[in-house]
């Protein structure tokens, strides 16, 4: 086999096969670990939401808790 003018022997082929399956190994993992990352920062925005919205309720509606309420994960 001939590339760019230089002839491979079957170890080059086999280096080069083995670098484009390691290529295509890396690009699914890429593909899932940013999948992955969307669907996190997505639930992670829904929970928020349902959570200010529950604080919302549990305050009878009035906007935000007032200034001498607690906050954060400790409440």
């Amino acid at each position: 086999m001939t590339l760019f003018g230089r002839t491979l022997d079957g170890t080059e082929i086999a280096s080069l096969v083995s670098l484009l399956l390691v290529l295509v190994l890396w690009i699914g993992a890429w593909r899932g670990e940013r999948d992955w990352t969307r669907w996190f920062r997505t639930w992670e925005a829904d929970r928020k939401a349902r959570r200010d919205a529950e604080r919302a309720a549990e305050n009878g509606g009035d906007g935000p808790a007032a200034p001498g309420a607690p906050r954060g994960p400790w409440s």
